[in-house]
């Protein structure tokens, strides 16, 4: 799929963006947007490729579907609070293939995200194409 006739790597650029900026429309009184530009690291859920980026608030991780993944686009942040997992997403893509993500995704232990967001800020901060 392209938006606005931007090649996909771009798109994925674009939606990469988007998701960094989460909280940049936030009140000034906010803290700072947290950013998630280390990694990725490839992990198949539901069958499909997703890109793991580790975030600078040392625990959090974004789950963003690869170019090739039907639930594109679609991402998933993932937050660990209180012993327990957050776990919000957002994307047009096909519902199906999301939920069925979700749901594995809702499967993970915190153990489990540590381990991801430690294996995607060891492959580093992400290079802009």
């Amino acid at each position: 799929m392209r938006a606005m006739g931007l090649p996909m790597k771009s798109t994925r650029i674009v939606a990469i963006a988007a998701i960094l900026s989460l909280a940049s429309s936030a009140a000034l009184c906010q803290p700072p947007a947290m950013q998630c530009v280390y990694g990725p690291v490839v992990r198949t859920f539901a069958g499909a490729p997703w890109l793991v980026y580790a975030c600078d608030d040392g625990k959090s991780v974004v789950v963003i579907t690869d170019e090739h993944n039907p639930a594109s686009p679609f991402y998933f942040l993932i937050s660990p609070q209180g012993g327990a997992l957050s776990i919000n997403g957002e994307g047009t893509g096909s519902k199906v293939a999301s939920d069925a993500a979700g749901d594995e995704l809702g499967r993970i232990s915190v153990t489990q995200i540590a381990q991801l967001w430690v294996q995607a800020k060891k492959v580093g901060r992400s290079k802009p194409r």
